[in-house]
């Protein structure tokens, strides 16, 4: 009985071992594919045709962005008043009539003087994969810059190559985050997960009709939004 549990042990331990080197072995791989893509200097120039910029939802508090989705925002809408981009893709979580990402990032990116028409909300980006998956599916997007947090686009790069974006990433970092230390392990086991659904291409949860970037954002608009504009222009 006791030469069994010892048995029982050691596969244990082994499966355990085994386990790790995988999960932590695909972390460093994405790393170690995409850190070149990271663009902390501004220049852009490796990348011809930029059809937009991809800004990632993140967290919003009531009608405002969060710290971090805010840092994105002003990182994307610096890009677009810099020249780099003509167009914005804001991708988020609108899966329910109370959240909605998506309306705060365009409200936010207007206030800043930034032309509704040139602002597109994916109300369907539930997900990193579900964003980059759409981007290329539903907004014909192909080469774009993407901008999140640093330790999040790793990630971000790796989905959007593996899906035949071609895209460099803007990180967004201008400040530390509460809760970093969680984030930075929880984004490894998010990389693995990402990792697999890459190699399966799963569809994401809503697809439709093609809405180009290259047209009017104004389409992306909902009626709730549609009502927000008529109050600004009224």
């Amino acid at each position: 009985m006791k030469q069994k549990m010892k048995k029982i042990i050691w596969i244990l331990i082994t499966c355990a071992i085994v386990g790790a080197v995988i999960v932590f072995g695909i972390n460093a791989y994405v790393k170690a594919t995409t850190k070149n893509k990271i663009i902390k200097d501004g220049d852009f120039s490796a990348l011809e045709n930029i059809d937009c910029v991809i800004i990632l939802g993140a967290g919003i508090w009531g009608d405002k962005p969060s710290p971090m989705l805010e840092d994105r925002l002003l990182e994307g809408i610096k890009l677009y008043k810099d020249g780099v981009v003509d167009k914005i893709l804001a991708t988020g979580d609108h899966g329910q009539n109370g959240y909605d990402e998506v309306s705060v990032m365009k409200k936010y990116i207007m206030e800043q003087g930034v032309p509704s028409e040139d602002i597109f909300m994916d109300h369907a980006g539930f997900s990193t994969y579900e964003s980059m998956y759409r981007a290329k599916a539903v907004f014909d997007v192909e080469n774009a810059i993407v901008v999140t947090q640093e330790y999040h686009l790793y990630r971000a790069i790796y989905i959007a190559n593996q899906l035949g974006l071609n895209v460099l990433g803007a990180p967004s970092d201008p400040r530390q985050y509460a809760g970093q230390a969680y984030r930075d392990i929880r984004e490894i086991l998010a990389r693995n997960k990402d990792f697999i659904q890459c190699i399966f291409k799963f569809k994401p949860t809503y697809l439709g009709e093609v809405i180009s970037v290259f047209g009017d954002g104004n389409l992306t608009n909902d009626d709730k939004f549609n009502k927000f504009l008529e109050g600004i222009e009224n």
